[in-house]
């Protein structure tokens, strides 16, 4: 238990809700959760398959008829030809991340992943008894993973990549020449690589995913984690799925057995009926996120003393804070004290980002307007002229 970590945003949210229960007004800037409510087919799909007495239990694996679906999204989306034998659907996105792991790295292992990143990769590879190594990601560079630092921490110990673009904290988008690049180290070093790809339908300006699983050689050495939670606007729903390559399908069924047998079916046809059903939805959120990053990015430069690159998917801002004369861990904790925003320090994410916040814009422009008044106003009152340089 020693080597289990967390998640720093739900410890946020709870802080933020016991300050609100004390009175006080709070901006939410901190969960990665959108605002949007879940496709109204998708809701009436689940209440059909309910209404139908569809509540006992199903196939470990999950229906056919979601992982024929989702085979079939894989294909359209990413370029991917699986079959639905290798589809997997597991409660939530995290379930796909513990089932890899798990599957996958022994004591000893070692696992290259991107610093900042989501906290819960390197959390479960030291629980299964390997070694996170990290990568620090440069704002200069739009955070995205350089190929080459990846090759110099390459050993004899490696054994699996961990990706995640378009990125959550960072929103930085990988472009096609350096996830090719990433294919060949893993092809040349027998790595296996974890792809998250649930923000994979979130993207602005023209920006460009590309699964690693869609080139030559990756689709038999990569696991896709996806899902619903965040295209879709279906987090409470916890449904995620996993495509896997064919000699680790009989080792996911086995894990997925062993810890939920299941996941319930009139989630599945709800899932079903969004992934199969109209799209427009997804593109008027997309759309939104658009219009709230440019507010968000904006706003966040205008202020003295914080800079703010410009994401490129995903619904998060990842501004630089130092230059107010605070690091990110001090900012984020007197941002909620003082001016009622909920943020989440950068080092959440990874030592390297400590100069860091993460802001989501997950949320109406209304509250963001609001949210970047009072960081405004609070970086306004700091003493000395850091917080103006």
């Amino acid at each position: 238990m020693a080597a289990l970590g967390t998640e720093s945003a739900f410890e946020v949210a709870a802080r933020a809700r016991a300050l609100e229960a004390s009175g006080r007004s709070v901006i939410h800037l901190h969960l990665g959760e959108p605002d949007f409510d879940t496709p109204p087919h998708a809701v009436a799909a689940a209440k059909d398959a309910l209404d139908a007495g569809l509540t006992h239990y199903g196939p470990f694996a999950g229906l056919p008829e979601l992982r024929a679906a989702v085979a079939e999204d894989a294909l359209h989306h990413k370029g991917v030809t699986t079959r639905p034998e290798d589809v997997f659907i597991t409660v939530g996105g995290k379930g796909v991340m513990v089932y890899a792991i798990l599957a996958l790295i022994d004591p000893g292992d070692e696992v290259i992943l991107p610093d900042p990143t989501f906290p819960i990769y390197a959390s479960l590879t030291r629980t299964c008894g390997g070694t996170p190594v990290p990568i620090p990601l440069r704002m200069e560079d739009g955070f995205a993973l350089d190929p080459e630092r990846v090759a110099a921490a390459i050993t004899p110990r490696t054994k699996m990549l961990i990706l995640n673009s378009p990125a959550n904290p960072t929103g930085g988008v990988m472009e096609r020449a350096a996830v090719e690049r990433l294919a060949e180290l893993a092809i040349a070093h027998g790595l296996i690589v974890l792809s998250d790809e649930i923000y994979g339908r979130i993207l602005y300006d023209g920006a460009e995913h590309v699964s690693i699983a869609s080139l030559p050689g990756m689709t038999e050495r990569t696991v896709i984690l996806d899902g619903v939670s965040k295209a879709y606007a279906m987090t409470g729903w916890r449904l995620g799925t996993a495509v896997v390559p064919s000699w680790l399908s009989p080792h996911v069924g086995r894990l997925i057995i062993n810890t939920i047998s299941c996941v319930p079916a009139f989630v599945q046809l709800g899932a079903l009926a969004a992934l199969t059903g109209p799209q427009d939805g997804v593109e008027a959120m997309v759309a939104e996120f658009a219009a709230r990053r440019r507010l968000v990015v904006d706003g966040l430069n205008a202020i003295p003393g914080i800079r703010c690159a410009e994401p490129q998917g995903a619904f998060y801002a990842f501004p630089e804070v130092t230059g107010t004369g605070l690091d990110g861990r001090t900012m984020a904790d007197r941002l909620l004290e003082e001016a009622g925003v909920s943020t989440v320090a950068g080092t959440a994410f990874g030592a390297s980002a400590e100069a860091f916040l993460r802001i989501s814009y997950a949320t109406s422009r209304d509250r963001l307007t609001e949210g970047l008044r009072r960081i405004a106003a609070f970086v306004d009152q700091l003493p000395g002229d850091a917080a103006r340089a």
